[in-house]
This record gives structure tokens, sequence and C-alpha cells, in this order.
């Protein structure tokens, strides 16, 4: 039985083409399109590139060329129906079976984005007519250019019961039709009225540009009327997954701009009027997951920007709030806080361009913003009040569903509760700052750099020598001595390796032999074994503050997990420092002689270190 196209479209639209083949072979961003190595033949130079507008990929070198389905299909070994139910079940969606119901209403869909085109052409027409000059004097004092009236499409219902009805009727759509479209009301003895009466009218439009409902704005100061009011949820229009202006930002953000989520229609407008072509708006609910989705299929790390008020500090926190579970390597949020009494259509209106640049440019991190939530909410310059911010926070991470971000995210709070114990009150340094800022209440406050003297000076300097490669070898094996129930995850990766330092290296040998012998012997048995092998100074200098200040995952009381991932990511470092002189080298190459061989090398390497951190972000 044939799947409905209506169901197939939708379902390209909830899976990002570029996600699906990201999970098989890494792909860069290059203009509107992404690039990489093609997963269908051996290439060291990408060839294989995905438009995830026009929503196909295509090598160059082998000719291979489809769709999200084929990929999938030709990736799997499955067939098209198999690859379909595979995708959908991922977004959460049920194939539907095929029948002349579901004909039927794809035939019903199809005639409703007819339906609210024509309206969007009737109220585009009565902001011209006298009825309409109050609303098209409401835009130009709002400062809107007659080119931006017209891109927006914006428009006018007059404060009429049955104007829509009368309008497109004359053009042979029916009353049924105007209601499935959410245009008119019917009450329960059969009347009908308009739903949008008096409005300045917005067309809200999907992904691909096709207007599929409105949001009207009432004109004059009747209390007893909604502001703003947006169509229902019909078959075209599901108000939780929409991002208003979406189609216009998604060009803007793949060419390079911002992609900036503001609270309503206006702000989106008059950011647009300013260059700020990225802007998008929710459709009159608070950001929701789909949202939120939708944006990272475009953006890896959107900018939210609220209003400087309590509302708008609100809003951050519950986006915040259901962002957290959402979290994987690569993509995260950032947000940015307008002045007090702001909005970006204010602002831009009275102070210009640079000043909303200014903010986007000082937008925080998710994981800061959660910080600067909860240090506000209570004291901290008692081991109570950090032990409740600490709470504060884990009961944050904890709705982290990604093992490696919720680690990171825990070990960069737990060091932040940690440095206000030192610092005193109300003071540490931000999530993932180096140290040469402070957060205090009020902002970003700088500090001056160190200076040290005399002996201070000669340690930092000797501390600065360190060597990276012994330091790794020996975090990579204390967490082993601390956790010998790692030995499945990493033995044989260890196995291959050989290191720089003698005595490490016959110590991981010794640990090897042993645990592949012995896979279920506990850490007291394992640790008395190596001493007893002749390894007990060296195990002294491993399970050390020296060792544990740089790994805390490798502490004994740290769990498996938190431990396994930790040493992942070392190993992935360890691994990496030979790709690090390979292309230091490519760089100078590069640098001395320019020509397509030597460019070509280096992007390779550099892919290759691209590849190497995807996978310890994994």
């Amino acid at each position: 039985m044939a799947i409905p196209s209506r169901f197939l479209d939708e379902l390209r639209d909830r899976i990002g083409l570029a996600d699906v083949i990201n999970r098989r072979t890494r792909l860069t961003k290059k203009g509107r399109e992404h690039l990489g190595l093609c997963p269908f033949h051996k290439e060291k130079t990408p060839s294989f590139t995905v438009n995830e507008d026009k929503g196909f990929y295509h090598c160059f070198g082998c000719g291979a060329h489809g769709s999200v389905f084929d990929f999938v299909m030709e990736t799997e070994g499955l067939n098209f129906r198999e690859a379909v139910e595979k995708l959908a079940g991922e977004a959460g969606m049920q194939v539907p079976q095929d029948s002349p119901e579901e004909r039927a209403r794809a035939e019903r869909k199809k005639t409703l984005y007819d339906v609210v085109e024509a309206a969007c052409r009737h109220f585009q027409k009565q902001l011209r007519r006298p009825e309409g000059a109050r609303g098209l004097e409401y835009l130009r004092n709002r400062g809107l250019s007659e080119e931006i009236i017209q891109k927006f499409r914006l428009g006018f219902a007059p404060d009429r019961r049955d104007g829509i009805k009368r309008a497109l009727g004359a053009e042979g759509i029916k009353e049924a039709e105007l209601i499935a479209a959410g245009l008119i009301i019917k009450r329960d003895d059969g009347s009908t009225y308009d739903r949008f009466r008096g409005r300045v009218m917005f067309p809200i439009q999907d992904r691909r540009g096709r207007v599929v409902a409105f949001g009207g704005r009432i004109l004059g100061s009747d209390k007893d009327v909604a502001k703003y009011l947006n169509s229902p949820e019909t078959d075209l229009f599901h108000k939780g997954r929409l991002l208003y202006a979406m189609d216009t930002a998604q060009v803007a953000a793949r060419a390079g701009q911002s992609l900036v989520v503001t609270e309503g229609y206006m702000d989106v407008i008059a950011l647009y009027q300013a260059g700020f072509e990225g802007a998008v708006a929710p459709l009159g609910t608070a950001l929701t997951e789909d949202q939120i989705a939708e944006l990272w299929k475009i953006m890896p790390e959107p900018v939210l920007c609220f209003d400087g008020d309590n509302a708008g500090a609100r809003a951050a926190s519950r986006a915040a709030e259901r962002a957290l579970p959402l979290l994987r390597a690569g993509v995260g949020l950032r947000f940015a806080t307008l002045p007090q009494g702001e909005d970006p259509d204010s602002l831009v209106q009275a102070k210009g361009a640079q000043a909303f640049q200014e903010v986007l440019d000082s937008a925080r991190p998710l994981s800061q913003v959660l910080w600067d939530i909860e240090s506000g909410a209570g004291p901290t310059d008692t081991p109570e009040g950090r032990a409740a911010l600490q709470k504060r926070l884990d009961d944050h991470v904890r709705r982290i569903s990604d093992a490696t971000v919720r680690s990171h995210f825990q070990s960069s709070f737990k060091d932040q509760v940690w440095n206000l114990g030192r610092g005193g009150a109300r003071e540490g340094r931000a999530p993932g700052d180096g140290g040469g800022r402070a957060f205090r209440q009020g902002g970003w406050k700088p500090q001056k750099p160190a200076v040290f003297e005399g002996t201070a000076k000669h340690q930092a300097v000797k501390s600065a020598r360190v060597d990276m490669t012994q330091a790794r070898e020996e975090i990579l094996l204390a967490a082993l001595m601390t956790h010998p129930d790692l030995f499945e995850d990493v033995g044989e990766k260890l196995g291959t390796l050989a290191f720089t330092t003698l005595s490490l290296d016959n110590l991981r040998q010794e640990a090897l032999k042993t645990l592949a012998g012995d896979p279920g012997l506990d850490r007291d048995a394992f640790q008395r074994h190596l001493r007893d092998s002749g390894f007990s100074e060296i195990l002294d200098q491993l399970l050390s503050p020296r060792v544990f200040g740089h790994a805390y995952f490798a502490r004994p009381d740290e769990e498996t997990l938190s431990a396994l991932e930790g040493w992942v990511e070392t190993y992935e470092l360890y691994c990496r420092r030979d790709l690090q002189a390979e292309l230091a080298d490519a760089q100078r190459q590069l640098a001395a002689n320019m020509t397509p061989e030597t460019f070509e090398r280096f992007r390779a390497l550099k892919m290759q270190e691209q590849s190497a951190q995807d996978r310890n972000a994994k």
C-alpha cells in the first residue's frame, strides 16, 4: 500500500537530512550546503554534498544521489517502507495506512493550502482599501517600510462578521473549507462568523514558504479582546512545531547570520528590516521541544533573545528547563538578555542595529544561565548554602539525557561551587571560563592577570612545561587502577598503545595481563596484586591528588560511567598528539606555498581533527 505523500512531506520536514547523514560521515557546513567524505566510496578529498533546502545528497565522485529515504535504504539495506518506518519511529510518528479516508484527507489538505493562500491575498488587498487605512497607518507608525510590508505579506481583516466568507465564497470556496482552515467559526446553532476582525494580519508560513495560518493583532484598546489571536490547530498548522519566519530565517542562517529566537511577530519583522534576517518567533506559546529541534536542524547554537523584564526572565528559565533533556554533543542554546524595558523592536528603532548586535555578542551559554539562576536563588557564603546550590544544580544535570554532556555540566558546576568556597560569597568563575573573568551579581567584571615573582614565577614556568603526553598516560592508568571494571570497555584500546615512559608502560602491560586473566577482580585486590608485583611506588604517584586534580573522573569515589567518559576523552586527546604534529607541519607548508595540493592536505587533516573531536564528544 502506498504511503500518503502528505505524510512523507511532514516526515522530511521533521527529520533533518544532514542529521541523518552525519551519523555515517562527518559533514561540515559550506555556505548553504554540507560537505563531507562520501560514505559510498573511499575518497580522501570530500566530494559528497548535502543540500538540506532541496532535500537531496549528491556525490561528485561516484554519482550517488538521493533523498533521506534513499540514504537510509542504501546504508542500512532496507526497502522504502522499512526506511520510512525507521525514520518515522525516530521522529515519534506513526506511518499511516493508505485508505480511501487517507486519500481524501490528503486532497482536503491540498485544498486547504489554496484556501489560506486566497485568504492571504484577500487580507493584503484589504490593507490598501479605505477600511484598511488604520492598519496601514499602524504598520507605518511602527517604522515598517513598504518593502517590508510586502515582503511579509502583511494585511488587514476588516471588522466584519462575514467579510472573509463573502469574499472567498465569491471565488468558489465553500464554508466547510473556511471552517477547516480556521478562518471562520461555526456556532452550535449553525451560524458562522469571521475569526479575525479589525486586526492587522500576519501570514504564518511553513519552512517551504507556504501560507498555513495567520496571526492577527487587534487595533484599539478593548481589554476584553485578546491583543494577538492565532489560527487554531488545523491539518496545515501545528503551532508547537512551526516558528514564525523560519522560511526566510533558515536561508539567512545558512548564509552565516545568527539564528535568533524572539518573542513576537513585530520583533522578527523589525529585526529583519534592521539586517538581522535570521530572526524567528514561537507562535503564542513558550518555546517547545519540537521547535528547539527545528532550530538545531538549521544551526547548532541558536540565540534566544528575551525581553529585559520579569516575563523575559521566566521565559528564559522555561526554555532552559525544556532544552536540558534534548542536549547532545554539538548542539546547545545561547541566551541574550535585552536592557530593562526594551524589546528587539524598540531597541533597533531607538538605538540602531549595532545596539542589538552587542546584545547578541554578549549572549551566554545554557550552562551559565543555569548557574546564574541558581547561584542567585539563595546564599552561597556558607557550606550549607553551597550544598543547597549544588543540590539545585544536580537536579538540572540529572535531566540531561546525553551522558557526555551530563558529565561535562556536572564537572563544571562542581568546580564552580568549589570556587565559591575558596573565593568568598557569591563569586566564582563561570562555567567554561579560564579564569580571566569573574562572574558577580551585576555581570562580568574583568580581572587583572596574576603576577608571579621569584619562586612563584619559577614554579609557574615549570608547570607550563608539564609533559602532557606523560600526564595523559598517568590519567589513563589511574582511572583503570581505581575502576578496574573499565577493562571490558577500554582494554583493547589501552593494549594498542605504547607509552613513552618506560615505568608507566610496564605498569600498563602488567595491568592488562592481570585483568585479562581475572576480569572480575575488584579494586583492592587489583591494586594489591600490582603492589606485590613491584609497582608500589608508581601506584602511589598515580593515586595522588597530583593526578586526581587533573582528572576528577579518575577519583575512586566517581561513578564508573563518569570514569569511562573521562577515560575515552583522555584517550582521544592522547591519540591526537601525532595528528597535531602532522597538522602543524601542513599548516607551515600551506603558509610557505599555497597550492591546491597543500590546501587539500591541510583541509583533510583538519577534518580528521574534527572527527576526532566528534568522537571525543560522543
